[in-house]
């Protein structure tokens, strides 16, 4: 287990969306965080208190959580100089990137000499199975996005809260280091190998209660170069009864990609439901989720409107806003 309280480590990321891994921790998990420690030139800010490895052990920080998902997931050389001195200084680590704490020789060989603990969550615990399709009972829902990083996550973790506030049957259902981070279980999808990532999102949506619902973390985009194979595997893989459509509508390129732009809202809901219907013919689109941080609140409650009425599916920022109107139409379904 990964030991709590958290220090969460920013690095130099170069903007807020880098550090989204530490955004969602603070955001779902704030009584794990102590504070933040930021290298000079990083522009993410948590709103944590800046603290020093000595004033974080001080605090009772146990573990410093990498917060930051790079393009690629790698170990930036730059942050080992911070890592080293926090094994030294007694902290775990823990990291979510592709590029395993384990195989850096000289975090691994600081961290054995201390007795200090390594956690990769990106790392598949289980030998998942190829995917058989057969239909299990029990309710599923997934968020798919126009792009990466617009709000999967959060949409799924609010939709999960509003569902057990209200007493229903409700799983969060991580796929994520994100969400594994948050939750402390999950597969992390992008790191199963290809074959298996459908398998391993049926693996862990099993059967269930007829009026159960499995809450899916989705990930990547299905109109994203990059990471369409991982949204496919849980468009097929997690069979969703519900698709929630989730969009940032202030970028202007797709996340990493100046030369692709983001689908319409529409093509998102054509392509999404024609491909879910092939594990499940009687997926439905349900409701639409805005990440409007970056709106103010009229313009945020003018936008959520406007989709809405041209889609004609309840619309709202459910981080901002709640998900009440998401659940009523789950509920409905």
């Amino acid at each position: 287990m990964i030991q709590t309280p958290y220090l969460l480590f920013l690095g130099d990321a170069p903007d807020a969306l880098a550090a989204k891994v530490a955004q969602g921790i603070k955001d779902w998990r704030p009584e794990n965080c102590v504070g933040q420690y930021r290298m000079e030139g990083c522009k993410a800010d948590l709103g944590l208190a800046d603290m020093t490895l000595e004033e974080a052990k001080a605090a009772g920080a146990k573990t410093l959580v990498i917060g930051v998902a790079n393009r690629g997931g790698v170990i930036s050389q730059a942050w080992k100089k911070v890592l080293v001195q926090a094994l030294e200084e007694g902290f775990d680590l823990a990291s979510g990137l592709h590029n395993l704490l384990r195989d850096e020789k000289d975090l691994a060989a600081v961290a054995e000499a201390t007795g200090q603990a390594l956690h990769d969550v990106r790392v598949p615990e289980v030998e998942y199975p190829i995917a058989n399709g057969k239909k299990r009972s029990g309710k599923r829902m997934l968020a798919v996005g126009t792009d990466c990083s617009v709000g999967k996550m959060y949409t799924a973790l609010a939709v999960d809260a509003e569902m057990r506030k209200r007493g229903l049957k409700s799983t969060f259902r991580a796929t994520g280091q994100t969400g594994i981070l948050i939750t402390g279980d999950g597969v992390p999808l992008d790191a199963v190998v290809a074959d298996f990532m459908a398998g391993s999102v049926e693996y862990i949506t099993p059967d269930n209660d007829e009026d159960h619902w499995d809450i899916i973390e989705g990930q990547g985009s299905l109109f994203h170069v990059s990471y369409s194979g991982v949204t496919m595997a849980l468009v097929h893989g997690g069979q969703p009864d519900a698709l929630i459509l989730s969009h940032e509508p202030t970028r202007e390129h797709m996340r990493g990609l100046p030369d692709y732009q983001q689908p319409s809202l529409e093509d998102l809901r054509d392509v999404a439901l024609q491909l879910a219907k092939v594990a499940n013919p009687a997926c439905q689109v349900v409701g639409i989720s805005v990440n409007t941080q970056h709106l103010s609140d009229d313009e945020a409650k003018a936008y959520c409107a406007k989709v809405e009425a041209e889609m004609g599916l309840p619309t709202v920022d459910p981080f901002r806003h709640g998900a009440g109107r998401l659940v009523d139409a789950l509920e409905a379904m």
